[in-house]
């Protein structure tokens, strides 16, 4: 079994304490500038949420418009789910361990990444834009009107192919313009803020973070016990 699904990860010899304590330190300063990142761009989202909602409601077009609903339509989480459901077939019937977890990691962070926007969409409150409110929170409010923040369907597109990303970069990258075109249909059709799409990839990108870590972590025990007895 090898540990080459996820290379994102550092490698950490065992018995060397002061490199795992480089590493470590490492990777809290990236984190601590990913966080940084993502705080500027959320806040900027915010601040640009007029803007941006003013420049599209004056380019808009009807062919455009429609293609932008079937792209809508077409990147709901339920499209994801049964490609992810497919590809995870495929990938078993050929006996392919690596892209059976590969697969299976996509559908987890897929469902991950949902199930944390319904919540915060439920405890937010955020009318969507097409809806005309005051209130700048309104509650807990189970009315699909008010389930603007954050996009679920950029939040499941984000997680389901980033973890693709982080596995294979070259496959990832190819298909990243999916889940971008996604996030930009939903403020198109007046579904979103942009806010809420730039929260919903970070969100999906987060929770393909968690997926992956937890499966090389998992793949690292598996191989450390396999070799264990071996040199025993």
């Amino acid at each position: 079994m090898r540990i080459a699904d996820f290379k994102c990860g550092p490698k950490i010899a065992f018995g060397k304490c002061d490199g795992n304590l480089f590493v470590k330190s490492r990777l809290v300063f990236y984190w601590l500038i990913g966080i940084a990142i993502a705080a500027i761009v959320i806040a900027a989202a915010f601040y640009f949420d007029d803007a941006a909602q003013n420049f599209i409601a004056q380019h808009q077009s009807r062919s455009a418009k429609n293609f932008m609903r079937n792209v809508s339509r077409l990147g709901d989480w339920t499209e994801h789910f049964a490609l992810g459901i497919t590809l995870l077939a495929i990938a078993w019937w050929r006996s392919n361990r690596k892209w059976t977890r590969i697969f299976l990691s996509m559908l987890i962070a897929l469902a991950l990444a949902g199930a944390a926007a319904r919540v915060v969409k439920i405890a937010s409150g955020r009318a969507r834009p097409s809806v005309k409110t005051e209130e700048v929170w309104n509650g807990l409010k189970f009315s699909s009107n008010y389930h603007a923040f954050p996009s679920g369907h950029t939040a499941a597109s984000a997680a389901f192919f980033t973890v693709l990303l982080l596995a294979n970069w070259r496959i990832g990258l190819a298909c990243l313009p999916i889940p971008i075109l996604i996030g930009v249909s939903r403020m198109y059709v007046a579904a979103h803020y942009l806010s809420d799409v730039i929260c919903a990839a970070i969100l999906g990108i987060l929770c393909a973070l968690i997926v992956g870590r937890l499966l090389r972590r998992q793949i690292e025990s598996r191989k450390s016990k396999i070799e264990w007895p071996a040199k025993a």
